[in-house]
């Protein structure tokens, strides 16, 4: 009896998951953190690079500094200052057990922004994360808290909202809590292709990826051209959702795959975990991503893919097609409205010989993923952890002039691997100068984080392609850019100083105005250092300024200067 009740509850949880969980989540709790009609460039779930996105993006009518307001009464969690990623992005913790997050901010309001630069003074940093108590930083329910900006790398302006669980810190999807956006529009299809899951099945005589067409009907929908297959066989979709009042591609809340009417396989954009989104790799055909650009969402899970995406996956999503049987295959795409496009793929049984297949290319570098690889070829190791790899395979591992080519940026990983150059050649001024670089496809290069030994230098990555070893023995350049020496900067409101580098790139700068450490906040599009003089008052006329940039190799360059100012 007690193991029917259980089965029962499983049973009903499913059920439950499937409708999407909406009704679970509070709709009226949170309002919209822009003061302006909500205009999407990025939805929850969207593919991204290596990742899925974990809010919304919402537009900002192509400028800085609109007001960003609470969504609900809390309290400041978590405050972070970077350069990269979210730049600068506020926490704010509710009381009903979420947290909300507002990203890539140009700055704080006056109360927030004290409370960090206090920080940022004390510990000499312009990148900072703090914490604050429940009690230091309460925030109102549409209270401005921030302004938008485009902080956080080479972004254009826009504010990411995020909900999150407080406890488990998942995003989940903010469309569950009644934030809403016009959307009128149903997904595109662009791309529908077959793929062939074991050695002894194929579609139409092939066995391996294989590009299938297909025409629109009278009502929208898509039919596909009849197919041959046999033995197990999925499909992938490449299909992106446009929103009212923008043309941004965006992602879909939910992809189907129903099999003569049954439902097999289901991916929807709900929640994950931020340790989960690494294998968005195996949900979309990473061969045809790193080769065309092209983001196919499969219908069926990888035997290694650990996505809580999956609210049905039959059998994974595998399709076993039988000799003489006949299949209607329905895919169908949906936003979050509800907006669907569906395409259905005719299937007829047929065995037949196999006339293309994968070719197995084989090296001396035979790559067993539930093992230690290590190899070495002209004084460069590549050395891979245990499932670093999700399959086996054979590496294409050469060094050919000092530049090494591991494999080709086809496959995706799971963890870092460690790539070692042999430096033990090289006099130790040129250790000082030498980095590991990667080398992109359009020939430029990338400096890769370098640890230095004394005869290897080494670097973690995850990414496979070409690397080398590079000198850098250019300077940084720093230069005054909006004041001259000796001018008197009464009237100012900031200061700035323009820095850049063409070699391993800028890796730390400091700013000192009469031999204390001052606040200059750096901007990577622009490469400019600002500084504001409202963050002290000078008692003094004649001030010095001193401005060090180093690159990632140690070179080093140097700036002072003098200016006048009056209180």
């Amino acid at each position: 009896m007690k193991k029917l009740v259980s089965v029962i509850l499983i049973l009903i949880a499913q059920c439950s998951y499937s409708q999407g969980d909406v009704s679970s989540y509070p709709t009226n709790y949170f309002s919209n953190p822009l003061d302006i009609p909500l205009v999407l460039s990025g939805t929850f779930g969207e593919l991204r690079t290596n990742h899925f996105h974990a809010g919304l993006d919402i537009k900002t009518l192509q400028k800085e500094g609109l007001n960003v307001i609470a969504a609900a009464n809390g309290y400041v969690s978590r405050i972070k200052v970077s350069l990269w990623g979210y730049g600068k992005v506020i926490y704010v913790k509710h009381p009903n057990g979420y947290t909300t997050v507002y990203a890539h901010l140009q700055k704080f309001n006056d109360r927030i922004e004290s409370y960090i630069k206090k920080q940022q003074y004390k510990k000499e940093s312009f990148e900072i994360q703090l914490f604050p108590g429940a009690n230091e930083l309460p925030v109102t329910k549409d209270e401005i808290i921030a302004f938008s900006g485009s902080t956080g790398g080479f972004v254009g302006p826009h504010l990411h909202f995020e909900i999150r669980d407080s406890k488990t810190e998942k995003p989940i999807n903010p469309f569950y809590f009644g934030i809403q956006v016009s959307d009128s529009k149903k997904p595109r299809l662009n791309n529908l292709m077959g793929y062939s899951l074991n050695a002894n099945s194929h579609i139409n005589k092939v066995n391996v990826p294989v590009q299938l067409s297909y025409r629109k009907l009278e009502n929208g929908d898509y039919l596909a051209n009849k197919i041959n297959a046999f033995g197990s066989i999925g499909f992938g979709v490449n299909v992106y959702d446009q929103l009212d009042g923008a043309y941004n591609k965006n992602g879909i809340y939910s992809l189907t795959m129903a099999v003569n009417g049954k439902k097999v396989h289901e991916f929807k954009a709900s929640s994950f975990a931020f340790s989960e989104t690494k294998y968005i790799n195996l949900l979309v055909d990473y061969n045809r991503l790193e080769k065309l650009n092209q983001r196919v969402q499969k219908t069926f899970t990888e035997p290694s893919n650990k996505l809580n995406m999956y609210p049905v996956s039959i059998n994974n999503g595998f399709i076993t097609v039988e000799d003489g049987l006949t299949y209607s295959i329905d895919i169908v795409a949906k936003d979050f409205e509800g907006n669907q496009q569906k395409i259905t793929i005719p299937v007829v049984g047929k065995k037949d010989t196999t006339t293309v297949s994968k070719p197995i290319v084989k090296t001396p570098y035979k790559i067993k993923k539930a093992e230690f690889n290590k190899f070495t070829q002209d004084g460069v190791t590549v050395a891979f952890p245990k499932n670093t790899f999700y399959t086996d395979f054979y590496l294409d591992f050469k060094v050919e002039n000092g530049i090494a080519k591991v494999h080709t940026p086809t496959l995706p990983l799971d963890r870092k691997y460690t790539l070692t150059f042999d430096v033990s050649k090289f006099s130790e001024i040129e250790k000082k100068q030498l980095y590991i670089a990667s080398i992109k496809k359009n020939g430029n290069t990338s400096y890769q984080k370098t640890v230095k030994k004394e005869t290897t230098f080494y670097t973690t990555t995850k990414n496979l392609g070409t690397y080398t070893l590079k000198k850098d023995t250019f300077k940084p350049s720093v230069k005054l850019h909006n004041v001259k020496n000796e001018q008197w900067l009464t009237h100012f409101k900031n200061l700035q100083v323009k820095i850049s580098d063409k070699g391993s790139g800028i890796k730390s700068y400091r700013g000192e105005i009469d031999g204390k450490w001052i606040l200059m906040e750096y901007n990577v599009k622009s490469g400019l250092l600002t500084y504001d003089f409202n963050d002290q008052v000078f008692s003094e006329a004649k001030h010095n300024l001193k401005v060090t940039v180093t690159d990632n190799v140690g070179n080093t360059t140097t700036l002072t200067s003098t200016f006048f100012r009056k209180k």
